[in-house]
């Protein structure tokens, strides 16, 4: 079992910066899968980035690509994600989530085990 615990959003201007933090609980922490998501008003909830255990591997959307990373900290039982350049289209409630299966790395919503609460974030034009 693992909790996770979103912070760092709020109201930006297109074009600024947020880091997205999320805690997670548990000494498994490390064998996990991480991923964020984020579901925007009226839409369905879609796939951000995901990184592996190690760190070694990551995976973006293309509609971030270039603009968020995704990192972890096992250390710290911690995964970030980094958000330049924001856009209004970026507005959305962001979700940070870990999958059990450590042996690949999904982007698939139903692959995710455990799920935060979830951290606005609003990029106004």
């Amino acid at each position: 079992q693992v909790q996770l615990v979103e912070s760092g959003g709020g109201l930006v201007q297109a074009g600024d910066s947020l880091r997205l933090s999320c805690a997670a609980s548990g000494r498994t922490f490390r064998a996990y899968i991480m991923g964020w998501f984020r579901q925007a008003p009226g839409k369905e909830r879609e796939f951000v980035a995901a990184i592996s255990w190690s760190g070694s591997s990551t995976y973006h959307a293309d509609s971030v690509k270039g603009r968020f990373t995704i990192s972890r900290d096992n250390a710290r039982n911690a995964v970030y994600l980094q958000m330049n350049s924001l856009k209004p289209e970026d507005t959305a409630v962001y979700y940070c989530a870990a999958d059990r299966d450590g042996s690949r790395v999904s982007l698939i919503i139903d692959d995710y085990d455990y799920w935060g609460q979830g951290t606005q974030v609003t990029v106004s034009s």
